[in-house]
C-alpha cells in the first residue's frame, strides 16, 4: 500500500479516532488503527469492542493495501511531522514507511486481518437530527448520566420517541435531567445509549444544522455524522419511569436569572472541599433567595433577587448537583418548582418544557 494525503486531515482523525482505541487489551490490534486504501480515499478504523469509529479521507492512492498501526505511535508521528502533505507505504513484511518533508519513520505494522470486524446493523429505523440539536439534547442530559454500576441501564441515556416527540433522559438516582423537542419521525423508538458513547458523539458533532443519522437496532447503534461514522453497543434492562418521577404539584414557583444564580452558588460554595462537605441551604421568601453555607472552615452567605410565586420555604442542595443542572440550562431565566423542603426541585426554562432538570435536596439539619 501507498498512498499520500494531507497531514492536517490525516492529524485530525487519527487524534479522533484514538479514542476509541483500547488502552489496555490483550489483542494487540485494538490498541491500532486500520488503515485501508480506497479508489481515492483511506478509512481508517478503531474498536475497542466497546465504542467503534470510521472515517474516510481523500488521498492520492498509488498502491491499494491495508495496515494496522499502533495508534498512540501513528498519533505522535502524524502530529510532529514537519511538511503539509504525509505519505504513507508499507510491504509484504508488515512494515510502515512514513514520509513527510525530511522527516521518515520506519515502524512495525500489524496484519489488517486481524482487526476485529465491526457488528452488521441491519433492520434499523433511521432518525434524522440536526448536528446543533443532536449536540443540545445531548450536552443538557450527559450531566446526570450515571457513574456508578448499581444499574448499569443508568449508566447511559433513553432516547424515546412517541407522538414525533424525543425524549433524552438520564438518571443517577440524586438528579434527573430531561430534554425534549419536537422532530418529524413517524413511529415509536426507545432505546439507551451508553454515556462514554455520548461523550464521544458529542465531540464529532458541529454547531450547524448539518444532517446526523442515528441507526438503532436491537443491540447496536450507528450514528453517521459527517464523514464519520460511531458504533455502540446499547444498555440492555428498564431504565427508570421517568415521567412518573417528575412531580405533578408544585407549592413555590421561582423565576430567576441563572448566571446570577450559578455566580451565588459559587460564591458560598468556596467553603466546600471533598473533605468538607456542606449542603447550600436555600431560603427562598420575599422575592429573594438567600443562599448560606457553613463548613469548619467558617460561614458564608449571600442574597440575590427573584420572582416568587407562592409560599417561602428552607431547603438544601449538593452545591455540584444544583451547579450542574443550572449550567446545563442554557437560557437567561429559569424557573424552579418546589412542593416542601423535602420534595425534589424541578428546574425549567422560563417558558414551555424543552428540558426539565429534577435535583433531589438533602435533609437539612437546624443551624445552632
Amino acid at each position: 500500500m501507498k498512498f499520500t494525503i494531507e497531514k492536517r486531515l490525516l492529524n485530525e482523525a487519527v487524534s479522533n479516532l484514538q479514542r476509541a482505541v483500547s488502552n489496555k487489551t490483550s489483542i494487540p490490534a485494538l490498541e491500532g488503527i486500520l488503515i485501508r486504501s480506497d479508489v481515492e480515499k483511506i478509512i481508517l478504523s478503531a474498536y475497542d469492542l466497546e465504542i467503534g469509529m470510521q472515517t474516510e479521507l481523500p488521498a492520492v492512492i498509488s498502491e491499494p493495501g491495508a495496515i494496522i498501526l499502533t495508534a498512540k505511535l501513528f498519533s505522535e508521528i502524524v502530529r510532529k511531522s514537519p511538511a503539509e502533505d504525509v505519505t504513507i507505504e508499507t510491504d509484504d513484511r508488515k512494515t510502515a514507511t512514513i514520509t513527510s518533508g525530511v522527516s521518515c519513520f520506519t515502524i512495525i505494522g500489524m496484519d489488517a486481518a486481524e482487526f476485529p470486524e465491526f457488528p452488521k446493523i441491519t433492520d434499523t429505523d433511521t432518525v434524522r437530527l440536526p448536528a446543533n440539536l443532536l449536540k443540545s439534547m445531548i450536552r443538557q442530559t450527559l450531566f446526570a448520566v450515571a457513574d456508578s454500576n448499581a444499574k448499569p441501564i443508568h449508566q447511559g441515556s433513553l432516547f424515546k420517541i412517541e407522538n414525533s416527540t424525543l425524549d433524552v433522559v438520564s438518571v443517577d438516582g440524586y438528579r434527573l435531567a430531561l430534554r425534549r423537542e419536537a422532530i418529524q419521525f413517524d413511529g415509536e423508538l426507545d432505546f439507551v445509549v451508553p454515556g462514554k458513547t455520548l461523550s464521544e458523539v458529542l465531540k464529532l458533532l458541529r454547531d450547524d444544522d448539518s444532517e446526523v443519522e442515528i441507526c438503532p437496532s436491537r443491540r447496536h447503534i450507528l450514528f453517521k455524522i459527517d464523514n464519520y461514522t460511531v458504533l455502540s453497543a446499547l444498555l440492555e434492562g428498564e431504565f427508570l419511569d421517568y415521567r412518573a418521577a417528575l412531580p405533578k404539584d408544585k407549592k413555590t414557583e421561582v423565576v430567576v436569572s441563572t448566571r446570577t444564580l450559578i455566580d451565588s452558588v459559587e460564591r458560598v460554595s468556596l467553603l466546600i472541599t471533598d473533605r468538607l462537605k456542606s449542603p447550600v441551604r436555600c431560603v427562598i421568601g420575599d422575592d429573594t433567595i438567600k443562599l448560606l453555607c457553613t463548613t469548619t472552615m467558617g460561614r458564608a452567605s449571600d442574597q440575590i433577587e427573584a420572582a416568587i410565586n407562592g409560599g417561602g420555604l428552607e431547603i438544601g442542595f449538593n452545591n455540584k448537583y444544583l451547579l450542574d443542572a443550572l449550567r446545563s440550562a442554557e437560557s437567561d431565566e429559569v424557573r424552579m418548582q418546589l412542593n416542601g423542603p423535602i420534595s425534589p426541585m424541578l428546574i425549567l426554562p422560563k417558558e414551555g418544557d424543552s428540558f426539565s432538570f429534577l435535583v433531589l435536596p438533602v435533609r437539612l439539619r437546624s443551624e445552632v
